[in-house]
C-alpha cells in the first residue's frame, strides 16, 4: 500500500524513488510490525485474561507447569496481524508471492484457531478433530503448490537446489506438488510440537525467517543468484518484506512471551508461522536449507514419532516424555536452559544455513 503510494509520489518528488529499494522496506517491515505488536500485546493480554481464555495443563506432564494455567493463549493472532498489516504497508501488493504467503498465514492460523477455541472456549479438550485439522491443512497446502506449480515462469521456481553442491539440481517438474505439500505442511506442525515452552518456538522461528529473507532478497536480484550459483526466481525479493514482518513480529510477541510469559501464542500462532517458513522456503528455492536451519523443528518432530513409535511396537518409551524438551525438563534441566539451549542451536544451525551460499 505505501510501496504504491511511494511510486505515485515519486512523479512530483524523487525523494520517494528511495521506498523502491528492497533493503529500506524490509527494515521498515520489520519496525512496523515490532510496534504493532508492543500496541497490541497488552490489549491481547487485557481482554483474554478478562474472557478467561486460557492455557490448560496436562497432568502427567512437568510438574513446574502446573503454575501456567490460566495463562492467556491465542496470542499468535497478534502474531498475524502484525504480520498481515506489515507486510500489505511495505511490500508490492502485484507481486504473487506475498498473496500465497499471506493466505498460507493467515489461513493455517485460522484453522489453529478454530482448535484453540474449541479447546479453550468451548472446552472441548480434543479440539479440532485431527482429521478435520490435516484435511484442512492438507487443502490449504495443495492448493497452494499448484497455483506456484502453474504460475511458475522459469524452470528454476520448481528445480530441487541440493545445499553444498554447485550444479545439483534436479528438475522436479509435477513432483514439485507433492514436495510443497509436504513442506508447508510439515513444517507447520513441527513449530506447533515446539511450542511447549516460554519462548521456545517464536525465537527459532524469528531466526530462519530472518535469514529466509536474506535467500529470498538474493534470490530475487539476477545478478547476486548468478554469482551464488542459487536459483533466480523474479519477485522472490519481495519475501524479503515478509520475512521482516515475521521478524519485528516474533521479536514483539517475545516480548511477552519470554520466561515467565505472560501469553501464549497457541496453534493459531504456531500453525501459522510454521506454515508460512514453509511457504517462504519453496518460494526461494530452499527447502533442504530449511531442513537444516530448523533442526530444532525437526528434532521435536522426530522425537515424538519415535515415541509413539518405540510404545507401539515395543511398548517402552524412548523418552521420559516427547516432545524432547520435556525429556529434558523431567531430566531436571531448568526450563530457562532448555530453551536458550535451544536458541543456540538453531542460531548455529541458521548460521550452517547461510554458509551453504558459499560452502560448495
Amino acid at each position: 500500500m505505501l510501496y504504491w503510494l511511494s511510486n505515485v509520489l515519486e512523479h512530483y518528488f524523487h525523494g520517494f524513488h528511495v521506498f523502491q529499494y528492497i533493503t529500506l522496506r524490509a527494515i521498515l517491515s520489520a519496525l512496523t510490525a515490532l510496534l504493532i505488536a508492543f500496541v497490541l500485546g497488552p490489549i491481547m493480554i487485557r481482554r483474554l485474561t478478562k474472557h478467561q481464555i486460557g492455557q490448560m495443563v496436562r497432568d502427567d506432564g512437568p510438574q513446574s507447569h502446573l503454575s501456567k494455567s490460566g495463562t492467556p493463549t491465542m496470542g499468535g493472532a497478534m502474531i498475524i496481524i502484525a504480520i498481515g498489516i506489515s507486510t500489505l504497508l511495505w511490500s508490492d501488493l502485484a507481486n504473487r508471492f506475498v498473496w500465497v504467503v499471506l493466505v498460507v498465514t493467515i489461513g493455517f492460523g485460522l484453522i489453529g484457531f478454530v482448535d484453540d477455541y474449541r479447546k479453550l472456549v468451548l472446552k472441548n479438550s480434543k479440539g479440532l478433530p485431527a482429521r478435520w485439522k490435516y484435511s484442512l491443512q492438507s487443502i490449504l497446502a495443495l492448493g497452494v503448490a499448484i497455483f506456484l506449480y502453474h504460475t511458475a515462469s522459469l524452470p528454476s521456481e520448481t528445480q530441487l537446489v541440493i545445499p553444498f553442491f554447485k550444479e545439483v539440481i534436479i528438475g522436479l517438474g509435477p513432483w514439485f506438488v507433492l514436495l510443497t505439500y509436504f513442506v508447508i505442511v510439515g513444517s507447520s506442525n513441527a513449530v506447533n510440537l515446539t511450542d511447549g515452552l516460554d519462548g521456545l518456538a517464536i525465537l527459532p522461528s524469528v531466526l530462519v525467517a530472518g535469514a529466509l529473507g536474506v535467500f529470498a532478497y538474493l534470490t530475487g536480484n539476477v545478478n547476486f543468484a548468478d554469482y551464488l550459483l542459487i536459483p533466480y526466481v523474479p519477485g522472490a525479493g519481495e519475501m524479503a518484506i515478509f520475512c521482516s514482518a515475521l521478524v519485528g513480529a516474533g521479536l514483539g510477541f517475545l516480548w511477552f512471551n519470554t520466561y515467565p510469559a505472560q501469553i501464549f501464542m497457541g496453534d493459531v500462532g504456531s500453525l501459522a508461522l510454521g506454515a508460512a517458513l514453509g511457504a517462504v522456503a519453496v518460494i526461494v528455492r530452499q527447502e533442504l536449507v530449511l531442513f537444516i536451519m530448523g533442526g530444532v523443528f525437526v528434532m521435536e518432530t522426530v522425537s515424538v514419532i519415535l515415541q509413539v513409535g518405540s510404545f507401539k511396537l515395543r511398548g517402552k518409551r524412548v523418552f521420559k516424555m516427547a516432545p524432547i524438551h520435556h525429556h529434558f525438563e523431567l531430566k531436571g534441566w531448568p526450563e530457562p536452559k532448555v530453551i536458550v539451549r535451544f536458541w543456540i542451536i538453531t542460531f548455529v544451525l541458521v548460521l550452517i544455513g547461510l554458509g551453504t551460499l558459499k560452502l560448495r
